[in-house]
């Protein structure tokens, strides 16, 4: 018997199968899929066994497989064409596709850790006749007779809650005895005095339509925000279970996780695995294992929960599925919902893709039927839309009012007299965005990226958010010496300050990429929140969508249009996206909701979309766009990227692959290009970048292979290939 065997090294010069002998105490063993060690070279490594051959035919003299590392986890079938689909699509190497699957706790690489997590029982070691027969003679009320007396009605009893002495006696009489079992860390148990919600009609039609679906189909449920997609959601899943078949629910941020988690765990207790970057190795371990042993029929996640080893789906929902997160940005470069609906037709079950803003393409295919369109366009319960209105920051900018507005600050006051709450949305994290100096023009970059550096004020330090270079701020010009610096733009921890020094009684929280590095953080700061501990809360885009606090009647939004000047295709999309989910936090339930716009451009188009609540207006107008100028969903895209350390490499091999590309695709392809890359130095490397734009081109998956491997050997340039990536 022989194993076609993947190797653990993630590189495209060795994407191939190795051929090992399976030696004969591992035959009845061996298994397609199975984690394995075995011989390369000189050292000894992982690989995964994908194919299993009776026979083979080799000059070479072959090595046997060392032995199996995990009986349990294997690979199945559907995930095993999963990767070739991977790899075929992104162009990433094999064994990559398969990492990615997998939590950091199982990955192909030598990790000696024991993940598992056990706790100590004991039982009797007598017959219960004995042991109550011991008891009759042993009068004393204490430890040892709670403890016989506990195991006459249970059949085990943890360790712990017995002292060392007490078991240690009982153990040398031979009455009792432990045990170790394996435990899963997060274990809910389900609410049994939950109150579901009656769905309203257009809940109702959704539901109906999705179950009567009895074979592959995708459905766009569009949504306003408030208007119960989660219910239509768990009702849906609860259908499917009692089908006996699983689910996967998507979602994009960790935040809405913990959030959605809770309200599954009401319905469906430890049927629930959860699965993001959030826990811990030992977490993410409990809850594969769990999925693969099918003790959870339930994944809900962020976007690496669409490889859970789930089997017999009979449902995928992706939810917010507008957000640009749902598209991984490095090696492979895949998107969840291709995933999504890829293991939709394998498992012939209904793909829900949802959201009160759905990406053009999206609602595209929905609109010409591709797609099944349902919609709600009505809050569920008693809530309305909330009012919108833009202010004018131009004009408040001579009251000197430089972050809020007099109407923002009157109706901030208004809301804590009141007891309710407010959300304040800055799309900018740190302190301020760019440090100066007044004298001689110096300003702080990261040496590694060319790009200004953050300044955070709790710190007292800079950053680049994109390397992460970090430096102590000097107080001084590091140039001219002179103190003359000027502290430059606004971020969440500055609007905190502010609103500190406006509203001192207030109890204020921000929620961002620095206040959220700790395990729990998310979870802490908005249950804090959803618990009225807090006035105010203060964040970046994380704290825009899906989430559901009662008593939040106010949002405002500073600085709205700083996203739109960002130099992409989708920043009038992203925009519009960004401020009308936030705007849906404000007003979810009997109180009147009410969202200040903040912008130097009010009489921008697409802001004052979001002032109507007017998603088709918008989805018109920019369909529009996107037509004229040929980009998605009329036109596809690819983006290639030439990276090199050495500026003139970089140019002059990104003109060799502008020139392969003109002269090797169709000529209805459109080809951009090369230009420098927005931000052309990241990481001391310089980037350039060619864009194509086509429609149908039979040649192109070919030409973009034939650069992937004349690129192979090339070790002082890369090439780096993202086909339909979310930003250009």
């Amino acid at each position: 018997m022989y194993a076609e065997v993947l190797i653990e090294y993630p590189t495209k010069k060795i994407d191939k199968y190795f051929t090992y002998i399976v030696p004969s105490f591992l035959i009845n063993k061996i298994k397609r899929g199975m984690k394995v060690k075995v011989p390369f070279g000189s050292k000894e490594i992982n690989g995964f066994v994908i194919n299993i051959k009776d026979s083979y035919e080799s000059e070479y003299e072959l090595k046997e497989v060392i032995d199996i590392i995990d009986e349990e986890l294997i690979l199945n079938d559907e995930l095993i064409e999963l990767g070739n689909y991977i790899k075929e699509e992104t162009l990433c190497p094999l064994i990559m596709a398969y990492q990615t699957m997998l939590p950091s706790s199982l990955k192909i690489k030598d990790d000696n850790t024991n993940y598992n997590f056990y706790k100590t029982y004991i039982i009797l070691n007598k017959a219960k006749d004995e042991v109550e027969k011991y008891l009759s003679n042993y009068k004393k009320d204490n430890d040892q007779s709670k403890m016989l007396n506990d195991l006459l009605i249970n059949d085990k009893v943890l360790k712990n809650n017995y002292s060392n002495y007490s078991i240690n006696t009982l153990k040398n009489k031979g009455l009792i005895k432990e045990i170790k079992e394996q435990e899963y860390r997060i274990n809910k148990s389900k609410n049994n005095t939950l109150v579901k919600n009656i769905l309203n009609e257009e809940q109702k039609e959704a539901y109906d339509n999705i179950i009567k679906t009895k074979e592959h189909q995708v459905f766009l449920l569009e949504g306003i925000t408030g208007s119960g997609k989660t219910e239509v959601y768990l009702n849906v899943i609860d259908e499917v279970l009692k089908e006996g078949k699983s689910a996967i629910m998507l979602v994009p941020e960790i935040t809405l996780t913990m959030q959605i988690v809770n309200r599954f765990y009401e319905w469906f207790g430890d049927n629930v695995a959860i699965f993001h970057s959030g826990l811990s190795n030992g977490e993410k371990y409990d809850e594969y294992l769990k999925i693969l042993r099918g003790d959870a029929k339930v994944v809900v996640g962020t976007r690496s929960a669409i490889f859970t080893p789930l089997k017999n789906i009979g449902v995928i929902i992706i939810d917010e599925e507008h957000s640009d997160i749902y598209k991984q940005e490095n090696t492979p470069k895949y998107n969840a919902k291709d995933i999504a609906i890829k293991r939709g037709i394998y498992h012939n079950c209904p793909v829900i893709l949802g959201s009160a803003t759905p990406t053009l393409e999206t609602k595209a295919r929905a609109i010409k039927g591709v797609y099944q369109y349902l919609k709600l366009t009505k809050r569920a319960g008693e809530s309305l839309l909330p009012s919108v209105k833009i202010i004018d920051m131009v004009e408040e900018i001579k009251k000197k009012n430089y972050i809020f507005s007099d109407e923002l600050k009157e109706k901030m006051q208004s809301n804590l007299e009141n007891k309710l709450q407010t959300i304040i949305l800055l799309n900018r994290r740190g302190y301020s965005t760019t440090i100066n100096c007044s004298k001689c023009g110096y300003t702080y970059k990261c040496p590694n990226c060319e790009i200004t550096l953050t300044y955070h004020k709790s710190s007292d330090t800079l950053r680049c958010h994109y390397c992460g270079y970090t430096t102590k701020n000097a107080n001084k010009c590091p140039n001219c010496g002179e103190d003359a610096l000027n502290y430059l733009g606004l971020g969440t921890e500055k609007v905190e300050m502010e609103v500190k020094k406006l509203f001192p009684m207030a109890k204020v929280l921000r929620m961002d990429q620095d206040t959220t590095t700790k395990k729990g953080s998310h979870e802490k700061i908005i249950q804090s929140f959803k618990n009225r501990e807090a006035d105010i809360l203060i964040g970046t885009q994380m704290i825009s969508k899906g989430l559901d606090f009662p008593f939040v009647t106010l949002v405002g939004i500073i600085n709205a249009d700083t996203s739109l000047n960002i130099p992409d295709f989708r920043s009038n999309e992203k925009t519009f996206d960004l401020l009308y989910q936030a705007s849906g936090r404000a007003g979810r339930s009997s109180y009147k909701g009410e969202v200040i716009i903040q912008t130097y451009n009010p009489d921008n188009y697409v802001l004052n979309c979001v002032k109507d609540n007017d998603f088709n207006r918008f989805y018109k107008y920019e369909m529009n766009n996107r037509r004229m100028l040929k980009y998605p969903p009329y036109y596809y895209l690819v983006s290639l990227k030439i990276i090199s350390k050495d500026y003139n490499k970089a140019l002059e091999n990104a003109t060799k692959v502008g020139n392969y590309l003109k002269n090797n695709l169709d000529k209805s392809s459109i080809i951009l290009g090369p230009t420098t890359h927005n931000i052309f130095k990241l990481n001391n490397t310089y980037r350039f970048q060619i864009v194509i734009k086509y429609r149908f081109d039979q040649k192109l998956k070919n030409v973009l292979k034939e650069l992937d491997e004349i690129y192979l050997n090339e070790n002082n340039v890369n090439i780096d290939i993202d086909i339909n990536p979310e930003r250009i």
